[in-house]
């Protein structure tokens, strides 16, 4: 009866320690997350769309306030073909003439 209680103990140890992996596994990194994030506020902004994308729920405040604010740059054509803030690129955008 001890032996098959220990038997059954080991089986559900290993059994929780692969379902626990594989989840590990399986589940995106949190880079991953922000970076779709990242492409879902930059389709919202080519069809105006208003309002935290679903893909940005588990993107922390902070870095989600970023990741906002440089779409919303890349949007205005504030960056360089690298994808830096451009002061200049700024500056002749708000000082153009019509």
């Amino acid at each position: 009866m001890q032996r098959r209680k220990i038997t059954i103990v080991a089986a559900f140890a290993i059994a929780a320690a692969a379902a626990l992996t594989v989840w590990l596994l399986v589940r995106p990194s949190y880079d991953d997350v922000v970076q779709c994030c990242q492409q879902a506020l930059a389709a919202q902004y080519k069809t105006d769309r208003k309002g935290k994308p679903a893909a940005c729920g588990d993107v922390k405040v902070d870095d989600y306030d970023a990741l906002v604010l440089e779409a919303a740059m890349d949007h205005l054509g504030w960056t360089d073909e690298n994808g830096e803030f451009d002061e200049t690129k700024m500056l002749d955008s708000v000082t153009e003439t019509p």
